[in-house]
């Protein structure tokens, strides 16, 4: 195993889009592990200097160099993996975040969001953060506990499908929003492309499940990757799992459809690992399952359907 670390500096960090077409920026080996910088934010995203939060050093930087894409998110990467081909499965453990800002932001856009039409003023808060203690200091008095991950990671879609945008989640990753996806996550990304080409960013310092008013509390963060190469796998959308639960995830502009996509994918995983019959486990499912609504707010709506380890039955 093998240690690197990819900073977001200019040429490492890909603005708003997904492509297979970008090449990567790092090579490593399967095994190896990675200590990856984000960044988070637009330029309009940027707090006043005179508020006393400071930005990055190296943003303005980016901002000037990185092509704009369709999206707003800024992600580092790609990150190619020795031997992966497509119709493998990269597996991606998340070992570690650390916070690189002390604030984070949250707007609240016309015609944006769960309720597009309820709030037309464009609202952008810029939100301390009290590392030492690790809670968000809310504008009306609040404290409320830091629960970080990356809003937006996954691996190059196949090359026929363009450049997408970062906003909408898709099968290869991307926009998932999903807050299961913190510190000891493991998830698992079939591969379009060779090497995989892995990107993340959006960090989150937290969010509710449905991430309604159309973001979390966004802020820079870096996370400690280590990346497997499995050639045993074979997926066709993402998955990840925890030390106590299993998870399966769908994407859709409807949200019923994402809930079909979800719950059978989890019906798939626990007949591939306990035996059951598709019908028992479309049983199980309905009595130990929770389906929770991920995000209602990037186009593709999600759902991901949590099934913890200990009701999945022995092989």
């Amino acid at each position: 195993m093998a240690e690197h670390y990819l900073p977001s500096t200019p040429g490492n960090v890909q603005w708003g889009l997904w492509d297979a077409a970008v090449p990567p920026v790092l090579t490593i080996r399967s095994g190896d592990r990675v200590v990856i910088d984000t960044l988070s934010g637009e330029p309009e995203d940027m707090p006043d200097p005179a508020s006393g939060l400071a930005i990055l050093p190296e943003q303005p930087a980016v901002f000037a160099h990185a092509f704009r894409g369709p999206g707003p998110h800024l992600l580092t990467g790609p990150i190619a993996v020795e031997g992966a081909e497509p119709g493998d499965v990269l597996e991606v453990r998340l070992l570690d975040i650390a916070f690189r800002s002390d604030w984070g932001w949250n707007i609240q856009m016309p015609f944006w969001g769960t309720l597009p039409d309820d709030f037309p003023e464009l609202r952008r808060l810029h939100i301390p953060l009290d590392l030492t203690r690790k809670v968000a200091l809310l504008p009306w008095g609040q404290e409320l506990p830091l629960n970080p991950f990356f809003g937006n990671l996954g691996v190059a879609p196949a090359p026929q499908w363009g450049r997408l945008s970062s906003t909408q989640p898709r099968v290869h990753g991307g926009n998932m929003d999903n807050k299961e996806l913190g510190v000891g996550a493991t998830m698992f990304f079939p591969v379009f492309v060779p090497g995989a080409n892995f990107s993340v960013g959006d960090g989150h310092g937290v969010q509710g499940d449905g991430e309604v008013c159309l973001t979390a509390l966004e802020t820079a963060l870096t996370g400690t990757f280590e990346f497997h190469l499995r050639k045993d796998m074979r997926l066709t959308t993402p998955r990840a799992e925890r030390a106590d639960s299993l998870i399966t995830m769908g994407f859709d502009e409807d949200l019923d459809d994402a809930a079909r996509i979800a719950l059978r994918d989890m019906i798939a995983l626990i007949v591939e690992r306990s035996g059951l019959s598709p019908q028992d486990a479309y049983t199980l499912c309905s009595l130990a399952a929770d389906l929770r609504v991920t995000q209602t707010v990037d186009l593709n709506k999600g759902i991901h359907c949590v099934l913890p380890r200990r009701f999945l039955p022995a092989r």
